[in-house]
């Protein structure tokens, strides 16, 4: 997802532009502290107290202008007009978050009012589309043909390390699908412009399978089949990107 959101970047914006990054949920900073050392001022909003202080404790281990270049605002995702003015950035991701959301329409309609014209918002989302995918593959028949007509999804479990009974990771979420998004999206003013699958191959790996002895071939087979139909309508995530016009 990471090179899918530099493609766009770098196809949307004059090379060494300092943009204006919003994340929105932007969980231990990853993406944000990322974008913040390749030269761009970062705002990141997340609510979640244990992910802030991990966030904080990230970027305190960096140099000075890259701390400088980065902030960590506490709220909520569904009040960036708080926070913020219309228009403050280039650049708005909200990965990982949608799916959480009961209703994501006035989410989305705030991301995409924080957006300058031009600017460009990054979602991932759950697919919706494919469901039944993981459980099909893994034989659960009754759970795949449930997952055909439902967007709720739920979390995969794993066994604790001393092999006792599955329990479930984090909590149930929702899934979107493409023909949704696409219409949300058009009608918040910031129309879809690229989509991309994520986890096509590698959100059917097995709980606890060991690290694969050639990363970067497996990288370049999911950079691969999530630009490439029919694979990307299949990916467990949604990578999508719309413009503001």
């Amino acid at each position: 997802m990471t090179r899918q959101l530099d493609e766009q970047i770098v196809g949307r914006f004059p090379v060494g532009k300092r943009l204006r990054v919003l994340d929105v949920g932007m969980g231990r900073g990853v993406q944000a502290l990322r974008l913040a050392r390749a030269g761009h001022q970062v705002t990141g909003l997340e609510r979640d107290t244990t992910m802030i202080a991990a966030a904080r404790e990230a970027l305190a281990g960096q140099p000075e202008g890259i701390r400088e270049r980065m902030r960590i605002i506490e709220g909520d995702g569904r009040d960036t007009g708080v926070h913020f003015l219309p228009g403050s950035f280039d650049v708005v991701l909200c990965h990982g978050v949608l799916m959480y959301v009961e209703e994501p329409d006035p989410l989305l309609a705030g991301l995409a009012r924080m957006l300058a014209p031009g600017g460009l918002l990054s979602l991932l989302v759950r697919n919706g589309d494919a469901l039944a995918m993981r459980p099909g593959l893994h034989g659960d028949w009754a759970g795949a043909l449930a997952a055909f007509d439902t967007t709720a999804y739920l979390p995969r479990s794993r066994t604790d390390s001393n092999g006792g009974t599955p329990t479930r990771l984090g909590l149930d979420v929702r899934a979107d699908r493409l023909a949704t998004l696409t219409a949300r999206l058009a009608g918040i003013g910031a129309p879809l412009h690229a989509w991309y699958g994520v986890r096509v191959f590698t959100d059917t790996a097995a709980d606890g399978a060991a690290p694969p002895d050639d990363p970067e071939t497996l990288l370049a087979v999911e950079e691969r089949a999530g630009r490439t139909d029919p694979y990307r309508g299949v990916a467990a995530m949604l990578h999508l990107c719309g413009v503001r016009g």
